[in-house]
């Protein structure tokens, strides 16, 4: 059965926000005598009070950068820094190197959906600033056969192969590299807006991914990089002493500034749209959640630049009148998928026909990895998305 007062799109009357776009396409959103959305009230009331793009956050920024150079000293690296290629990690690699003088141990893996665009991107980066990229290849039949998987259980997150394999490698380097410092991308300033569980379920749920994968799997997984959250969040943090920071939080960050100094300084190439550098997630986020459970992540995405001041709600609305992809190379990408997939286009039709399932529908550790979320938010350790 599904938890209390979750409701699937359609199943009430249509509402928009009067300050974002957020609206009733993501059932979490709830509206208040004025038609404002809690995801309104949110930024303002928990997210805003613990941003710091100002002078305080600049010196809060310093003191963080001075520790982790002292935990350094003497080692290879004095930090590890996850690189995808797009605007967020780039832009922070560019800032801790060149401004603050980090030497950070910058990896990146391939999940076998790399676009030529994030492979530019990522090499212009580390060549410029002089740097070695460590680059870990996940086995494609695994990955192939868990992504299959996915597909044939139905959920709307079928981006969680891809998504649980980046944050495990990355703590399985700063583990193996002795690092106690992990630098994130998240931020406050494009993500503030949190993804809905509906459509973005946990990627850290193993008793979800081990049914999944029991029901629908067919291939042994011997060397894909499995974590649970308890061993990152609670082992290597508590035990282990390895710590994330998110650096973005503590200075002035606007997305298209960050583009134009990148493009400038390193010729590198901007996307669509966010996450794009994966033509996976390009797919997944452009076309398949939109058409299969009618949810468009733009309204969140354009929600955080319209509450952090970086775009207007007209100019929103405006974008959002186009479709969330591109309707002449759909056919190409389908395609494309498919075959990489080792399927036919049909069968893929197929799946995205099927009857819809959600993350109730299997086994899995919602409430307590809920517990755990309000847990570390109270502390102010951590928050799902770009919040501290």
């Amino acid at each position: 059965m599904p938890p209390i007062n979750t409701s699937i799109p359609g199943s009430m009357g249509y509402q928009i926000c009067a300050k974002t776009v957020m609206d009733t396409s993501d059932p979490g959103t709830t509206f208040d005598q004025d038609g404002i959305s809690n995801h309104y009230w949110d930024f303002h009331n928990v997210v805003k009070p613990n941003w710091r793009p100002n002078e305080q956050g600049r010196q809060e920024l310093e003191r963080r950068v001075e520790t982790i150079r002292k935990a350094g000293k003497g080692k290879d690296f004095d930090c590890i820094l996850g690189l995808s290629g797009g605007v967020d990690s780039s832009f922070m690699l560019h800032t801790m190197v060149k401004e603050f003088g980090l030497r950070p141990l910058v990896f990146h893996v391939d999940g076998g959906w790399n676009s030529e665009l994030a492979v530019h991107n990522i090499h212009v980066l580390v060549d410029k600033l002089g740097l070695d990229l460590f680059t870990e290849v996940i086995n494609w039949e695994e990955m192939r056969d868990f992504q299959l998987a996915w597909f044939k259980s139905g959920v709307p997150h079928i981006d969680i192969p891809q998504d649980h394999a980046f944050g495990a490698v990355l703590y399985r380097f700063a583990e193996k590299y002795g690092i106690k410092n992990i630098l994130n991308g998240g931020n406050i300033s494009t993500e503030c807006v949190l993804m809905p569980y509906l459509f973005y379920y946990w990627g850290t749920d193993m008793a979800q991914i081990n049914d999944v994968i029991g029901k629908f799997g067919s291939v042994p997984m011997r060397s894909y990089p499995f974590s649970s959250v308890f061993r990152h969040k609670i082992y290597l943090r508590y035990l282990k002493g390895v710590k994330v920071f998110k650096p973005l939080n503590y200075m002035p960050y606007s997305k298209q500034l960050a583009v134009d100094l990148l493009t400038k300084e390193y010729g590198w190439k901007p996307y669509p749209q966010k996450h794009f550098e994966s033509r996976f997630t390009r797919f997944y986020e452009g076309y398949w959640l939109p058409t299969r459970f009618g949810f468009d992540v733009r309204r969140n995405q354009f929600s955080s630049l319209i509450l952090t001041d970086q775009l207007s709600r007209d100019d929103a609305l405006r974008e959002l009148e186009k479709p969330a992809y591109d309707p002449e190379s759909i056919e190409q990408d389908f395609e494309y998928i498919a075959t990489k997939l080792g399927i036919t286009p049909d069968e893929l039709r197929g799946y995205h026909e099927m009857p819809r399932k959600y993350y109730w529908d299997y086994r899995n550790q919602h409430n307590l990895l809920g517990r755990i979320e309000k847990a570390v938010s109270f502390l102010k350790i951590a928050r799902r998305g770009g919040a501290f």
